[in-house]
């Protein structure tokens, strides 16, 4: 069987690493906001560009709390793409906000910059650009647009970790960026944790306060606050791994560069797309294929996990019907959801495995 991802096979490799950063903070004996947290937050803004990075429980947290940090909130607006995975819908949400769909990009998958400005009301407060897969979306457009509207730019970057715009690493684009390290990104965690990255003192020090019940001191609430702190074990595992992420990137590229040159592009398949000014972190290999369902029960029967990445857009969800959005509101994310297919790709993928795949695809497409 060759699997989506193998986290065994990363610990394996890492194991001596991990099980020390564990046992260093079972030593210590302080689980919650400390030492191994005050360290992942300065190493992860160093890594991303940044001069802040404020660890939370994971990755809808940092945009929940990011966003109301910004002053965003009831009666406010915030644009996100209908193509992207519904927690960041539900991040938006979750700060009282209303979420808005736009249209994508058939190509790269991300926000388009000119369904975005379409989608601009009076109420309009933000606007939320995902870098899904792992492919930066257009952020020159996007920025343009937001700063003539005077709104913020939260990326979402949970796919993208150490990717690429114009020589920028995500995270250091907007005005703040949420990061997810759920187990499966290309820095995960194992467990749920996540970030918001910024170069705004003010802000950060706000998510600081929402993170932690809207305290700065114990005891003394100032404002409403959350519960959504990154613990000791997680931040000090992330710690660990961190050091690793350049590389298991270069891998993710590597594999996808065999992908590109051994699938059969042209014709019934299509390839990722991966414009000129972005490096791209290959969290997931998306083929878009009309023939997707055949093609994946052919996959299936040989022993090759593939998945969805979304089968349907946040519009269409039964939990964002209040939307209104009518159907054919955003036409390349509704037709992109019938035939995106994600193939294996992560850093301990063997070429072997990535020929087998290649040799599946090419074979199910010659006897069609």
């Amino acid at each position: 069987m060759i699997p989506m991802g193998d986290l065994q096979r990363e610990y394996s490799r890492l194991r001596p690493q991990i099980d020390a950063a564990i046992d260093r903070v079972l030593r210590r004996g302080w689980f919650v906001l400390g030492e191994e947290v005050e360290a992942f937050e300065a190493e992860w803004a160093a890594y991303c560009g940044t001069a802040h990075a404020v660890g939370v429980g994971n990755g809808t947290d940092a945009l929940h709390l990011a966003l109301r940090a910004a002053g965003i909130g009831p009666g406010d607006e915030v644009i996100i793409p209908a193509l992207t995975a519904t927690f960041t819908a539900l991040g938006v949400s979750l700060s009282g906000a209303s979420p808005v769909v736009a249209d994508v990009d058939p190509a790269r998958y991300t926000l388009d910059p000119q369904a975005f400005e379409a989608a601009v009301s009076p109420r309009t407060a933000a606007v939320i650009p995902v870098h899904l897969y792992g492919c930066p979306a257009d952020m020159e457009a996007i920025l343009d647009i937001a700063r003539r509207h005077d709104l913020f730019v939260l990326e979402d970057a949970a796919q993208a970790h150490g990717a690429r715009y114009r020589g920028t690493r995500v995270g250091a684009l907007g005005d703040a960026a949420a990061f997810s390290f759920y187990p499966s990104k290309n820095l995960g965690a194992y467990g749920d944790a996540g970030a918001v990255t910024t170069n705004d003192a003010g802000l950060a020090d706000r998510v600081r306060m929402l993170r932690h019940g809207g305290q700065r001191t114990t005891y003394q609430h100032e404002i409403l606050g959350a519960n959504s702190r990154l613990d000791e074990i997680q931040a000090a595992i992330l710690r660990a791994k961190l050091p690793h992420l350049e590389a298991w990137n270069r891998r993710r590229r590597s594999l996808a560069a065999r992908y590109d040159t051994r699938l059969p592009a042209g014709g019934e398949l299509t390839l990722p797309s991966t414009p000129e000014e972005v490096e791209h972190a290959y969290h997931l290999y998306v083929v878009r294929t009309g023939m997707r369902d055949a093609l994946r029960g052919y996959l299936d029967g040989a022993g090759v996990s593939t998945s969805i990445h979304y089968p349907r857009p946040v519009h269409q969800q039964p939990a964002y019907a209040s939307l209104g959005a009518a159907p054919g509101c955003c036409p390349a994310a509704e037709g992109v959801v019938n035939e995106i297919l994600s193939l294996p790709i992560f850093p301990q993928l063997s070429a072997r495995e990535v020929e087998q795949v290649c040799s599946l695809v090419r074979f199910f497409y010659a006897i069609r």
